[in-house]
Parts: structure tokens; sequence; C-alpha cells
């Protein structure tokens, strides 16, 4: 896993072993030529500097491994997932604003307050 900066860099190789290493993951799929997902990259940088030692941001360049945009059933980019204990939890499709992405983060990370990533928390159920 590469970081560039605040987000991690997620190939076919890495992507399941970033699942097992942070509880609370938020992926972007992107691709370079994507103008949406370079739009919304400083947001996710933002976000990733914000949450630093309690959620991470990993990125995967749908080009360079489209099998796991397959596994995920990505059809449309950029689309962001949010995964908690390696399970997606919430997902949303295109360039959204930080506060949708803050909103989305707050729910996912709801269980884990003043916890760090690498602790290991159970999902509670949906609302």
């Amino acid at each position: 896993m590469n970081a560039d900066a605040f987000a991690v860099s997620l190939t076919t190789q890495t992507f399941d072993e970033a699942l097992v290493a942070y509880p609370a993951l938020i992926v972007d799929f992107w691709a370079p030529w994507c103008g949406p997902c370079r739009v919304l990259a400083p947001v996710l940088e933002d976000v990733a500097r914000e949450q630093a030692g309690r959620v991470v941001v990993g990125k995967v360049n749908v080009d360079e491994a489209p099998e796991i945009a397959a596994r995920f059933g990505i059809r449309s980019i950029p689309t962001v997932i949010f995964f908690r204990d390696g399970k997606p939890h919430d997902a949303v499709i295109g360039a959204v604003p930080k506060s949708e992405i803050t909103t989305r983060l707050a729910a996912l990370t709801s269980s884990q307050v003043g916890e760090s990533v690498g602790a290991s928390t159970a999902p509670s159920e949906p609302a």
C-alpha cells in the first residue's frame, strides 16, 4: 500500500489487506481522466487529514484494478464506499460536497468514538 500524502493507494495485491488492517476505511474508486474524480480528490484529502488516526482513505484506480471495481459493482466514478470492519457500510456516487462525506463518515464511526484505527469493533445495526 502506497501512501500519497493522506490517502493510501490500493491495488489488487493490497486491497484485501487494507480491509483487514483498517476497521474504518473509505475507498475512492477513481481514474485519472475523470473530471469529477479530480474535483472530489481534495475533499477526500481534507477528510483524511482531519480524521487521521480514526479513518483511512484509500484510492483504487479503476483502470489499474478493474477486478476490484467489478467486485463491488462499480459502474460510475467517482464512487466512494465506506467500509467498517472489512464490510461495505455505505456508498456515494459522484463528486459530492464535503458535508455529504462527513455525514456518512459520522455514521460509519459512530460506534468507534474514541478508538483509533487498528482497533476492531462490531458493526451496529443500520438505521
